[in-house]
């Protein structure tokens, strides 16, 4: 009978354990459900043959929870859980967070700040020398020298400061495996070096043959340059099929990363999602009203794993890849019918996605055979002339899915590429999708307007939203159906200037639109994004590039995207009135808010948006009300 994994002494004796194979340390409280990394990498583990428990959200100011079950036979892996310790306690602007969605309760204080190296230092102060593999999202984008924003300064290795053994990158189950059986063979953690998917320290002196070598840490810590050099090294080897071993000395020490694992097969990865998972949190936490981060996922389903979108601010490139896994029809379908089955199913499977949803093959055929393109985007600025657009393998899906007994409805809510719904010459998804999969809103990522900013996005440029949005709105008026869309839009974003945040208004006010929330840029590990705010050097071209960092900069640009809000109305004067667009201050339709009559005329030659430079002065969005909320 399937069953959580021992998180207490009493459950290692109920199972009849003396000790532990491994155990696995998570910032994180226990939920087991395949959403949730700890538990796809324990749930491996075990169907490997290993015992593992799991210490979730120990108290690190004292020894007692690391050692409840004793000293583990083969070592510990340690995450900080599903999302990086620092952002899930800060926000943008370095408040902290008020609540925790991946704690009982909701409630904050239950896991250190860079959680994994708090616990690999309480392991190495208890256990000495003991095997300490790190993994998750934390440990795999620090595993360079890289820009912490939190404290503003270049950070080494996580290897370095955790004082961990090795690190698993990427999604890490292919190599979990043959870390724990190598151990397990007897071999010293220190002598292994080979496995894909890892990095490891050893004294420059033994330094490998071969690879790249990105600049050192002492380098990118003493120049911006060298950091955006060293961004663009790391990204560009962040490919199965043809990346190199990357080394980056500290000191006397040289990291060495392997080069990245391959990824699991369509059979690989139907069986990591076929493992006996609980799919919901541990019982304890019942009393305290439960894990809140599982509402979102309980009765969702990922059918495939990459994203050649690859944008710059997003850290799935650097982290899960940009080649696309999917999984089987079969397997889906058995897992959409094993929720059915759950207590609190209500007939609605919230979703069918990844990280974009509608990708379900690699972008193109050439990958199986040269991986994919250094330093180029399938989709943007515009889509590769050898892009395959084909989204009926997903809809065959979706339409059995829904068909199922119980089943009410299927949503679609994970990340649509509209971009590439619109390369797909068969408009049947696009139907379907509009017609069966959307609950009154459409959630989709244009992220900005000004054509240099998504160009630093690696977006695509805002006429394919334009012709997105026609269509979702001509399919929906077709089946009588009033829906909307609800754009995501961020503000600060490097190349983003105050003129770039106007252009912004003008499009939110002429596409009427109400944004209720607005994302300021978070600069994290592990993005080009974030190499451009650090360095203002865009690491392809190494040519500056314009970056609000000051709050108030960065608050004129966020007030410009809710400037209906009475609230902002002084910063939003303020704001125009520094990008010289006092036009857009009076009385008039045209005007982004009123004020008093000195900023009411319009000057000579200022316009608004122009997205056409052969037709000055002239404005393209805004004429057809149908894009209107």
């Amino acid at each position: 009978m399937s069953d959580f994994l021992p998180v207490s002494r009493e459950d290692m004796e109920k199972r009849g354990w003396e000790e532990v194979d491994f155990i696995y340390v998570s910032g994180d409280a226990y939920v087991d459900h395949p959403s949730f990394g700890p538990a796809i990498i324990t749930r491996v583990l075990e169907n490997a043959g290993y015992k593992v428990a799991f210490l979730s959200q120990p108290d690190w100011r004292t020894d007692k929870d690391f050692t409840i079950f004793g000293r583990p036979k083969l070592g510990f892996f340690v995450s900080s859980g599903n999302i990086d310790s620092m952002v899930a306690h800060y926000t943008v602007a370095k408040h902290r967070r008020s609540t925790d969605s991946y704690t009982p309760g909701g409630k904050t204080g239950k896991r250190p700040d860079r959680a994994v190296d708090v616990y690999c230092n309480k392991i190495r102060e208890i256990y000495g020398d003991i095997p300490i593999i790190i993994g998750g999202l934390e440990a795999s984008l620090r595993r360079f020298a890289h820009y912490d924003y939190w404290d503003d300064e270049i950070r080494p290795s996580i290897l370095i400061s955790s004082k961990a053994d090795l690190i698993s990158y990427g999604m890490g189950e292919k190599q979990t495996v043959q870390i724990a059986q190598r151990l397990k063979n007897g071999e010293n953690i220190r002598d292994i070096r080979d496995i894909k998917g890892t990095c490891y320290l050893i004294d420059v002196r033994e330094t490998p043959y071969g690879g790249t070598e990105c600049p050192s840490f002492e380098n990118v810590k003493n120049s911006k340059r060298e950091y955006a050099v060293s961004c663009r090294i790391q990204q560009d080897e962040q490919d199965f099929f043809r990346g190199k071993t990357v080394k980056q000395k500290h000191g006397k020490l040289m990291l060495v990363q392997n080069p990245p694992m391959e990824p699991l097969t369509t059979e690989e990865l139907d069986a990591v999602y076929e493992l006996p998972y609980m799919r919901t949190y541990h019982p304890s936490y019942e009393k305290d009203g439960g894990v809140p981060g599982i509402k979102e996922v309980e009765f969702s389903i990922t059918h495939v794993r990459g994203c050649f979108g690859a944008c710059n601010f997003c850290s799935l490139a650097f982290h899960q890849g940009r080649y696309i896994v999917s999984r089987s029809k079969e397997s889906i379908v058995k897992e959409a019918k094993l929720l059915t089955t759950l207590p609190n199913f209500k007939g609605y499977i919230h979703d069918i996605g990844g990280p974009s949803a509608n990708f379900r093959q690699p972008s193109c055929r050439g990958q199986e055979e040269r991986g994919l393109c250094k330093g180029k985007k399938c989709l943007a600025p515009k889509p590769c002339p050898n892009l395959i657009a084909d989204e009926s393998e997903y809809l065959d899906i979706l339409r059995t899915v829904r068909e199922l007994p119980k089943v009410k409805k299927v949503f679609v809510r994970s990340g649509i590429r509209y971009d590439y719904m619109l390369e797909d010459k068969n408009d049947a998804f696009f139907k379907e999708l509009v017609k069966y999969h959307v609950s009154g809103q459409l959630k989709v990522a244009p992220e900005h307007c000004s054509a240099q900013v998504l160009d630093k996005m690696g977006k695509p440029h805002i006429e394919a939203y334009i012709k997105f949005a026609k269509k979702y709105f001509d399919y929906s008026k077709s089946i009588g159906k009033e829906q909307y869309i609800v754009p995501y839009l961020m503000s600060s974003h490097p190349g983003c200037t105050l003129k770039d945040a106007v252009d912004l208004a003008l499009f939110i006010k002429q596409q009427g639109l109400h944004p209720e929330q607005v994302q300021d840029f978070y600069p994290t590990p592990g993005t080009i994004s974030t190499a451009m705010f650090y360095t203002e050097l865009d690491p392809y071209t190494l040519e500056k590039v314009y970056v609000a960092k000051t709050p108030h900069d960065k608050a004129m640009q966020r007030a410009l995207i809710r400037y209906f809000d009475p609230a902002n109305r002084d910063i939003v004067e303020e704001a125009l009135v520094k990008a010289h667009r006092t036009d857009l201050i009076g009385n008039s339709s045209s005007c982004l808010i009123k004020g008093s009559p000195k900023y009411a005329a319009v000057k000579k030659g200022a316009g608004a948006l122009n997205t056409n430079p052969s037709k000055k002065g002239k404005n393209s969005y805004g004429k057809n009300k149908k894009y209107r909320k």
